[in-house]
């Protein structure tokens, strides 16, 4: 009987060769990481970990007058395509938004503020003005006749913008998002930059709202191969959601609760999520709120986005009266080009809906009866395991981890020589000949990289010319940041515990354009001005509280130097000075502040401004 039971196990390792293997989350998580450095468009930073890549894109925007330097190459070619660049940073954002402990237990919590900043910084350059937004920079026709190096790409670079005249509210929607988003992730680290990207979030998601169209019938060549094929619907709840996410405004909410019906935030039943449709996103997010408490008059309808979140849910894990398809593996499968897409999007769902659910004490609602929330918690772990090497064919579909992984990825930059190893020129058509055509393993190593993966059979052909299954894409990594960061934690791993909130006070619908009040005047000591504005509130158990942003400016023809300031009437937290006892002094990596120069500091607290004055200061 033993003798049978050893064989009968050795025949099913056989089958399955890696089925019962553990995974390094944390060294997939770092992995992931890497493959935006290797995406990045611009100049390198000098802390770039992928060596192998240079300066490239310098004269973006040029033409046009604009500068548009910077960004993430989408996937294996060397365009810009503005739609799934922001889904990229939504979901990076989200990821950090939900699982930031976790991403810093792992050391990576900086790495990822970084790729989201990478592409934020972008953004506000292509939004030069409220009402206009680069949405493109080269072309997949021009681009896709060459295989070069981005760094010496012959292409054409002309770059495409949405404006009034030519609409694009899918477009302006989803970029209102991640600078939504990303304004929560960088509240407290750096609130004036968070600031910033709230007011471009507010200024796009008003275009996109009054200037109402598809943006490929604007941006034509996005067309073939980024076409928006839900409309602007879905970007227009899922930029409302993540608005009032990041904040606390009554008309967002109220937006979601008077449009989820009429446009089908609450009609839709789903079963994808990614850079073109983003219903589930949008549903699980009102989900959240209604959890939360705050859906207040809006009950009724955010009821319905729960029921078709939990419809998504269900339909993964095989409990709902419509199923998404699976392969004989057990990856869930959507379709022949990069279907990878789907996996990691609908992961990070079903991973971050499970935290939802325990937080409030719930259970997922499906046709079949309850299931427990720990359930959508390990469909996401066997969908990562499947990833990492769990599969038929004990491939890694993640590039650099484990033995066995795709060796020749569809990618223009990993599969030539670096520009920094040989700089001879690679030709439009002769990348192809020299490079594209080459049998053997790519020259640099595409670490972290997620490829488009198997067929509805679990089949995959290592070929570079096999872009369905080998190219990878940004979009593909972002979800996969949270998901990783959740596992390596694990059961202990989730930190957003959802306590009934009361509904936030009705504020009147923010003016973009406009400034923050002055909440105090301008208060002059000598050549030191300082300037106090209100720039944020909240309610939290039915207290108010207030952001402050105080400025001081240095007006004289000197630099200022050993200033101390006196602080009356602070009842919170305070960032931005150095304290010593009741005194306040620059922060300790600055030595002075130089003529004409402000220094800006942040503090909060449930009253009027603090009354802020200059004690003392010295002057160079």
């Amino acid at each position: 009987m033993g003798k049978f039971a050893s064989v009968a196990a050795l025949l099913l390792l056989l089958c399955f060769p890696v089925a019962f293997s553990g995974h390094d989350y944390g060294q997939a998580l770092s992995k992931s990481l890497l493959f935006f450095e290797a995406q990045r468009s611009g100049v390198l930073p000098r802390n770039q970990r992928v060596t192998w890549r240079s300066h490239s894109g310098l004269d973006d925007g040029k033409s046009s007058g604009v500068n548009l330097v910077g960004g993430y190459y989408d996937a294996g070619d060397n365009v810009k395509f503005g739609l799934p660049m922001a889904f990229t940073v939504t979901m990076m954002a989200w990821s950090v938004i939900e699982y930031g402990n976790q991403l810093a237990a792992n050391g990576e919590l900086g790495h990822s503020i970084d790729a989201i900043k990478w592409g934020t910084d972008y953004f506000i350059k292509a939004h030069p003005e409220p009402n206009v937004l680069y949405g493109e920079v080269g072309d997949g026709n021009t681009d896709h006749y060459c295989w070069q190096r981005p760094e010496e790409m012959t292409t054409d670079r002309k770059a495409y913008r949405i404006d009034p005249s030519n609409p694009g509210s899918d477009l302006a929607g989803e970029t209102a998002a991640a600078m939504a988003a990303a304004s929560i992730v960088f509240r407290r680290s750096n609130p004036a930059y968070s600031r910033l990207l709230l007011t471009h979030a507010y200024q796009l998601f008003d275009f996109a709202d009054k200037y109402r169209g598809k943006y490929d019938s604007s941006i034509t060549v996005a067309r073939k191969y980024y076409g928006s094929v839900s409309g602007y619907n879905d970007e227009l709840l899922w930029a409302a959601a993540w608005l009032y996410q990041a904040s606390n405004n009554q008309y967002y909410l109220d937006y979601l609760g008077r449009n989820g019906d009429s446009m089908g935030g609450t009609g839709w039943s789903m079963t994808e999520f990614g850079w073109d449709v983003k219903y589930a996103g949008v549903q699980t997010l009102v989900a959240k709120f209604l959890m939360q408490g705050k859906a207040g008059r809006h009950t009724p309808v955010f009821q319905k986005f729960q029921q078709k979140a939990d419809f998504f849910m269900c339909s993964l894990l095989g409990k709902g009266s419509r199923n998404i398809q699976k392969t004989p593996g057990g990856l869930i499968f959507r379709q022949r080009w990069n279907n990878m897409q789907f996996v990691t999007s609908a992961s990070f769902l079903t991973t971050v809906y499970s935290d939802y659910l325990t937080s409030s004490r719930s259970n997922l609602r499906c046709s079949s009866g309850n299931v427990a929330p720990s359930q959508l918690l390990s469909f996401a772990k066997s969908q990562v395991d499947y990833i990492l090497g769990d599969n038929p064919r004990a491939t890694s579909y993640m590039v650099g981890y484990g033995n066995n992984f795709p060796q020749r990825v569809h990618h223009r930059g990993s599969s030539i020589v670096s520009y920094k190893v040989d700089r001879s020129f690679v030709t439009c058509r002769g990348g192809y000949a020299t490079w594209f055509s080459r049998k053997g393993s790519d020259p640099n190593l595409l670490t972290g990289a997620i490829v488009g993966g198997p067929d509805a059979y679990d089949n995959f052909a290592d070929r570079r010319d096999n872009y369905e299954q080998t190219e990878p894409a940004t979009y593909n990594n972002a979800p996969l940041l949270g998901v990783l960061a959740r596992l390596s934690s694990g059961h202990s791993g989730y930190s957003q515990l959802l306590p009934v909130v009361p509904a936030p006070v009705v504020v009147r619908r923010p003016m973009p354009i406009r400034k923050p009040r002055v909440t105090s005047p301008v208060r002059a000591s000598g050549p030191v001005a300082i300037v106090q504005k209100m720039t944020g509130s909240w309610v939290s158990k039915g207290r108010t509280y207030y952001r402050y942003s105080t400025t001081v400016i240095n007006k004289s023809p000197r630099a200022l130097k050993s200033l101390n300031l006196s602080i009356k009437n602070l009842y919170g937290p305070i960032w931005g000075l150095s304290r010593s006892g009741n005194s306040f002094g620059l922060p300790s990596w600055m030595h002075s502040l130089q003529s004409g120069k402000s220094l800006e500091f942040v503090y909060i607290h449930s009253t009027t401004p603090a009354n802020v004055a200059v004690s003392s200061y010295t002057l160079a």
